[in-house]
C-alpha cells in the first residue's frame, strides 16, 4: 500500500501495479442486468450465437473493476479529490467468466493547477489485462490531488 502520497509524489513515469480480480459469470450477468443489459452480457444462450461466442464481461464493468484495483493500492487514499473525466477509453479483447484482470498505471502528465495551489491534476495511463497478459482495455484518468500539506512539506 502506497499510503500518504500526494500530488508531488506522481512523477511523470511512476508506475503502479495491482493485485488481480477474477471476474466470474455471475457476477459478469449481475452486473450487466442492472447496467448493460445486452444479450451477450446477460444471456448464455443467445451470448453464444454472437462473434464473442459466449458471455462477456460489460467494458463498463472492465473499467470500474480497474479503477478498484487501483484504489486499493492506496496511492489515493491521502490525496484524492475527484476527477474531471477518462480520456481514450479503449476496449481491445473481451473479458470472459474466469478471467483474471490486473492494472498497471503510469503517470503521464502532472499539472499544478495555477488557480487553486493546493491541488493539481495527474494524468494516468491504465492498461489492463488478463491472466494471459494480452491488453484488454486501456485508458487515461484525469485526477484531481491534493498537494502535500504545508506543515508536512516542512517536516
Amino acid at each position: 500500500m502506497d499510503m500518504g502520497l500526494y500530488f508531488e509524489d506522481f512523477a511523470v513515469g511512476r508506475r503502479f501495479r495491482t493485485r488481480g480480480a477474477t471476474l466470474t459469470e455471475s457476477m459478469i450477468i449481475d452486473y450487466a442486468l442492472t447496467y448493460d443489459p445486452q444479450p451477450f452480457h446477460i444471456d448464455k444462450v443467445e451470448a453464444e450465437t454472437t462473434l464473442y461466442g459466449g458471455i462477456i464481461a460489460s467494458g463498463f464493468q472492465v473499467m470500474a473493476l480497474s479503477f478498484r484495483l487501483f484504489h486499493q493500492t492506496g496511492a489515493f487514499a491521502a490525496c484524492s479529490l475527484g476527477g474531471y473525466g477518462i480520456d481514450e477509453l479503449r476496449w481491445m479483447l473481451p473479458t470472459r467468466p474466469g478471467d483474471t484482470l490486473r492494472v498497471e498505471v503510469e503517470v503521464v502528465e502532472q499539472i499544478a493547477s495555477r488557480s487553486r495551489p493546493d491541488r493539481g491534476t495527474v494524468r494516468m495511463l491504465y492498461r489492463t489485462t488478463n491472466q494471459k497478459g494480452e491488453t484488454v482495455q486501456t485508458c487515461i484518468g484525469n485526477h484531481i490531488l491534493a498537494r502535500r500539506p504545508v506543515a508536512e512539506a516542512a517536516d
